[in-house]
């Protein structure tokens, strides 16, 4: 035993002496793509909806299937990591990503809502393999007291690609042209066909464009030399099983965490063009409403670049707490207020959210030591919390309308408060 422990405090002083810069920066880079790709889900569901006449349930379906690939693509990608490395995973997880975004081309042309759904499935299943080997990656690539701070900074370069993305989307997706169902319902089928192509073929030079990008990313990252961590190629090569990881309170209270987090996250952002669309809130055309969303998702930005110094001084756990009471306040406020108040309140979430993530995520890997692995894992798993909850909320919109909504995510948060103040601190662990 005391072999392994002299191993274990020479592997921790290893990764504090090296400089891991450069790969920490390559890495970084990956937070931003799959954080740009991901919020254009917010300028589709809008677009798709008036596209293809669909109600809000319908609309969400992009949020189920996209994220539905994270829940069925986890363990998969883990296996691929395993037998094939962490950086040939990061470029098969890019390619499988740009072939999801070319598929956007046929989708359009041939006006199938269905076929969209599976491109973004194709395109949720690379950002999956991305997202299971760089989180764990980025919190062992340094110091592992600093970990929840690493990820925060890398995080918060996802939500530059996030902040971008919607006035991206408003500017080339998002037209002028689109008109309502009620007068869509007096076209021809003729002309509602043609009204279908003019407007789904709005997405196809940008997402021909992402998927070149993508690819063009792949090859970059084939050519880099990044560093084979020692800790986390011994996770890989000695398997443990994920119902011992699950033993470990902190990681099995952490995934219900990042289930109902990236849950309230996604929904509103997904509703909330349609809602500053409202009468009573802001009246807002939805090209208008899109350069709002920056502002949902550049707090986000703006809260992870403050939390990564917060968290450097700042028990992880309580700030976590904080920040989700906050979130909760602000959620119940836009429920039951009206105009710029509502409105203002909503996007302030934003602000709050930041930290959520990577927090949930590096207190619920805490303290698994050669389940590290499995415990990543069960957390990208979590992730489908992005499918379902929004779904639920968008039929909850269908019958009570949509600002009535938000009180599912308001409920999410509640959790949060939990966690971060007592559900995330270790207990003895399992033998």
């Amino acid at each position: 035993m005391a072999k392994n422990n002299g191993s274990n405090t020479a592997i921790n002083k290893s990764l504090q002496t090296t400089n891991y810069n450069i790969p920490f920066a390559t890495v970084t880079m990956l937070f931003f793509v799959w954080g740009f790709l991901t919020s254009l889900n917010d300028i589709l569901i809008p677009h798709l909806k008036g596209v293809f006449d669909l109600t809000y349930t319908q609309a969400m379906l992009i949020q189920f299937t996209f994220f539905g690939a994270y829940f069925l693509m986890s363990l998969p990608s883990g296996k691929i990591i395993a037998v094939l490395g962490y950086k040939r995973g990061i470029v098969i997880g890019l390619l499988t990503a740009g072939l999801g975004a070319a598929l956007f081309y046929p989708a359009a042309s041939t006006t199938s809502y269905p076929l969209f759904l599976m491109a973004l499935f194709i395109l949720a299943s690379g950002i999956t393999l991305l997202q299971v080997a760089a989180n764990p990656y980025v919190a062992v690539l340094g110091n592992p007291e600093t970990a929840s701070s690493r990820l925060n900074l890398t995080q918060a370069f996802n939500s530059l690609g996030t902040t971008i993305a919607p006035y991206f989307g408003g500017l080339f997706i998002l037209t002028a042209t689109m008109v309502g169902s009620d007068i869509t319902q007096t076209f021809s089928p003729e002309q509602l066909q043609a009204y279908r192509l003019q407007e789904a073929a709005s997405v196809q030079i940008p997402y021909l464009g992402l998927a070149a990008a993508l690819v063009m990313f792949a090859g970059i990252m084939a050519l880099m030399k990044l560093p084979v961590i020692s800790e986390v190629e011994d996770h890989e090569h000695k398997p443990g099983k994920l119902s011992d990881a699950l033993k470990h309170s902190n990681l099995s209270l952490g995934a219900i965490g990042i289930f109902v987090y990236v849950g309230a996250e996604v929904s509103i952002g997904s509703l909330l063009i349609s809602f500053f669309g409202q009468p009573d809130i802001a009246g807002l055309s939805q090209s208008q409403a899109a350069s709002y969303v920056s502002y949902y998702w550049g707090g986000a930005m703006v809260g992870r670049f403050i939390g990564s110094a917060l968290l450097q001084k700042i028990n992880p756990g309580k700030l976590l707490g904080v920040f989700a009471l906050i979130a909760f306040s602000l959620v119940v406020m836009a429920v039951f207020t009206k105009g710029q108040v509502a409105m203002w309140a909503i996007l302030s979430v934003g602000l709050f959210n930041s930290i959520m993530f990577p927090t949930i995520f590096t207190l619920g890997i805490n303290g698994l030591g050669r389940l590290t692995s499995q415990g990543s894992s069960i957390l990208i798993m979590a992730i489908i919390g992005g499918a379902i909850i929004p779904l639920m909320q968008g039929i909850i919109a269908d019958t009570y309308g949509i600002q009535k909504a938000f009180a599912l995510s308001a409920t999410c948060y509640l959790y949060i408060i939990y966690y971060g103040f007592k559900g995330s601190v270790i207990r003895n662990s399992p033998k």
